[in-house]
């Protein structure tokens, strides 16, 4: 029997999340398929105008047990009525697995599908979604989650990511890097949605802030103590650490270790370095510490993005 993908949209979401369909649609057309049945649907059927005003053919909602159910994103900020959102309830409650795409997180958080579950967002919403849902466990440097029978994934192409991670779990891992490879995207994307550059993330207010970051950066091999950093601001200890937080968000210590970590994987992409000197040239005391704080940048070792790196290059 063919898995039936619903895909729901609304007035004004992101026509490129529909990018997610493509893999479904390629998946059928390899030997063993078709395998998915893919629907279009809204709260009342018929044309839907993208946020480009592209549109899209669509059935009303009627039935709640698909096998899965997508949400797409938006760019600009989602109004959900009542039904659409008890829609989302029940969709969730009878289907065997439900996932949102980019800011799609914001509706399923809405209609309490993500409540306790560890879930991601395009990176700009990230906090928002905390803030706004405390109950859900928001990660937001990840380009997918698996949390039980939910899914999430990041902003923009990170559907497609998403798409081939359940079509690995439907179908296996050889015909999702089949379908991976005839998209011309990776099978598996290395890293975090953070692949923008930690000062443009950290956005000082202040020259003085700006000062001591510029500072930390063109120092990562030096240990870096909030005195030093505070030296290179010209500001005292105490009113330095309290303008850094209040400017960028982050402790010190926080944002030099986002600052070592994009140096350091940037060395890793770059060269053919041991992971040890990668992790002395950056400022780790050892490679312990360094995977750590790659863990938690990117959710992989250090290692792991190596040996993506070489599989990649060799295909």
């Amino acid at each position: 029997m063919h898995k039936t993908i619903a895909f729901v949209v609304f007035p004004g979401f992101q026509i490129v999340d529909l990018a997610a369909i493509t893999v479904f649609e390629l998946a059928n057309n390899l030997p063993g398929g078709p395998r998915y049945d893919i629907q279009m649907l809204s709260e009342h059927g018929g044309l839907v105008a993208s946020s480009s005003l592209a549109k899209v053919d669509t059935l009303p909602f009627s039935r709640h047990d698909y096998d899965t159910v997508l949400v797409g994103g938006a760019t600009s900020a989602i109004t959900a009525t009542a039904p659409f959102l008890e829609f989302l309830r029940q969709a969730g409650a009878a289907s065997r697995r439900m996932a949102s795409i980019c800011t799609g997180a914001m509706l399923l958080a809405e209609a309490g599908l993500f409540d306790g579950r560890r879930v991601t967002t395009h990176w700009c919403q990230a906090r928002q979604l905390q803030r706004e849902f405390p109950k859900t466990k928001v990660e937001e440097d990840r380009i997918f989650i698996n949390d039980g029978k939910f899914w999430s994934s990041a902003g923009m192409t990170a559907c497609i990511d998403l798409a081939l991670a359940l079509l690995e779990a439907d179908a296996g891992v050889e015909i999702a890097r089949t379908v991976a490879r005839q998209m011309v995207v990776y099978h598996r994307r290395s890293g975090g949605q953070s692949q923008f550059s930690a000062l443009l993330e950290l956005e000082p207010k202040s020259d003085r802030i700006q000062s001591a970051l510029s500072y930390a950066k063109a120092n990562l091999r030096k240990p870096l103590s909030v005195d030093e950093l505070a030296d290179a601001a010209h500001l005292s200890r105490r009113q330095f650490s309290r303008s850094f937080r209040l400017e960028t968000g982050h402790s010190p210590a926080k944002a030099v270790e986002t600052l070592r970590v994009e140096a350091a994987r940037t060395m890793l992409e770059q060269g053919n370095h041991a992971i040890d000197v990668v992790a002395r040239e950056n400022g780790f005391d050892d490679p312990e510490r360094m995977r750590r704080a790659f863990i938690r940048a990117y959710g992989m070792p250090p290692q792991a993005i190596k040996r993506g790196l070489r599989q990649t290059q060799a295909a």
